[in-house]
């Protein structure tokens, strides 16, 4: 079987969103009818008390609901991975700051060469509603605490929207899902918050073309965010120099394979149920 290049036969890639949440039955509400039709939408339950599972199902019955099997978002998004069966992974909070609009834009930076399409608050034609002015500060510190430490030219290495080819997971080395909790309720490296650090770490580590994407963040439409910014933030900065160890002990990356040969399920027919680009769904099943 002939692998596919999706540029130049213009077909679609089967795409997968994965949305972790707790908590998050009113946001839900709004946000899953405004997603496009894709191949899968995946919920990753946080050990929710509100009928965050319930509300998807209704809102979307064809939705993906799996719980995670630890706790923390970086967990939540390792057990959303696993659980993918498309050819593009786009990581999408569940709080309403993603704005769905944008996913077309991170589809066409993929198909026309990227391995991952990391979005940014801060390139050119991107913003926030949202970040507050410490917060702001905080990410330019690490952000450039990155570039220097790394060799990196990200503009916003603290924002959890990007996509990515699947074919990229078994690179990203996140942590085994099948792990027991630590007993005395320490976190696994990579469940928190820090995910979105250690994915992009990892992706430069790990040599991959990496385009940056304008994305405006939206404001939270419902609850309080579980962010806390200075614990966190020593937690990313704790990251970073992990990071930094980890990519000098392993040895030189293999180069990224060629478009052409990298998807893993190669196809000669249109695989999503819409033509690229893509078009928002008309209900919400």
């Amino acid at each position: 079987m002939r692998a596919v290049n999706y540029r130049s036969e213009k077909l679609s890639p089967r795409i997968s969103i994965v949305i972790p949440a707790r908590n998050e039955a009113r946001n839900l509400e709004v946000i899953l009818p405004e997603l496009p039709l894709v191949h899968q939408v995946i919920l990753v339950d946080g050990d929710s008390v509100d009928d965050t599972i319930a509300t998807a199902l209704r809102v979307m019955p064809r939705i993906e609901v799996i719980r995670q099997t630890r706790k923390g978002k970086g967990n939540a998004l390792a057990c959303g991975f696993a659980a993918v069966t498309g050819d593009i992974v786009v990581m999408f909070d569940a709080d309403g700051s993603a704005d769905p609009a944008e996913i077309p834009r991170f589809v066409e930076a993929l198909v026309n060469g990227a391995d991952v399409a990391k979005g940014s608050r801060f390139c050119e034609g991107g913003g926030s509603e949202d970040i507050t002015r410490f917060r702001r500060l905080g990410n330019y510190g690490l952000n450039l605490t990155t570039n220097v430490l790394l060799g990196t030219r990200y503009t916003d290495l603290c924002y959890g929207y990007n996509a990515f080819w699947s074919y990229i997971l078994p690179r990203l080395e996140l942590p085994d899902i099948t792990l027991a909790r630590h007993a005395d309720g320490r976190m696994h490296w990579g469940d928190g918050f820090e995910i979105e650090t250690v994915l992009n770490c990892r992706f430069a580590a790990a040599g991959m073309n990496v385009i940056e994407v304008p994305s405006v963040e939206r404001l939270r439409i419902h609850g309080e965010s579980n962010l806390r910014a200075v614990s966190d933030g020593f937690r990313v900065l704790k990251t970073i120099l992990a990071e930094r160890k980890r990519s000098l002990r392993a040895l030189p990356a293999a180069p990224m394979p060629a478009r052409s040969s990298a998807v893993s399920s190669p196809r000669t027919q249109p695989v999503m149920a819409i033509d690229y680009p893509i078009q928002p769904k008309e209900e919400s099943a």
